[in-house]
């Protein structure tokens, strides 16, 4: 008896695609491409909020992948590498279009960073609000908040202080608990 379903492999052996991908066969090339440039989109839109700029630099980005390949040791996930390029040629992109900066502002803050909102806002709203964050702010939150990277590895890659770095994040999400706080009060009608 035959099964109702049939089993279809989702990804060809990754290791094996790779490995076709090196040797510049554009098939293998295609379907790396293919599965992964939907969330790499999503990561460059992430820190780039225009859509065709977001598709632009994740475009450079899978270029530099398949540039270097052969530099991929199999050490750690090959998504978390393809991501680790295409923030960084984010970042790149914004440095780019002189699209950040980073005040060196001295503020007191406590290391209390614990969301004390509650709310009901939509996953589109909460990234508009992200978007509409200055662009250091945001950048420094979207690493942080999102991206899991620690306040060393941020202040090395936007080549800021790790002070800087916490002072961006911390300005970053007081902002946007303001901003959340007035989506609130406007969808409860309290103002």
């Amino acid at each position: 008896m035959k099964p109702f379903l049939k089993v279809v492999q989702l990804h060809k052996n990754e290791s094996v695609l790779i490995k076709s991908a090196i040797k510049k066969n554009r098939e293998a090339q295609h379907v790396l491409f293919e599965t992964y440039a939907p969330k790499m989109l999503s990561v460059c839109k992430y820190y780039i909020k225009d859509l065709q700029q977001a598709e632009e630099a994740m475009l450079n980005g899978f270029f530099k992948v398949f540039s270097n390949l052969k530099h991929f040791k199999n050490k750690g996930s090959f998504e978390g590498w393809i991501r680790r390029i295409m923030v960084r040629e984010s970042i790149s992109f914004l440095r780019q279009q002189k699209n950040i900066e980073f005040p060196a502002e001295t503020l007191k803050f406590n290391n209390d960073y614990s969301n004390n909102i509650k709310t009901n806002i939509e996953v589109a709203e909460i990234q508009q609000l992200i978007d509409s964050l200055p662009n250091g702010y945001k950048v420094v939150f979207v690493m942080y908040a999102i991206e899991g990277y620690k306040h060393h590895e941020i202040a090395e890659l936007l080549n800021i202080s790790q002070g800087t770095s916490k002072s961006q994040l911390f300005k970053a999400r007081k902002m946007l608990q303001e901003k959340i706080k007035k989506v609130n009060n406007i969808s409860y009608g309290t103002n």
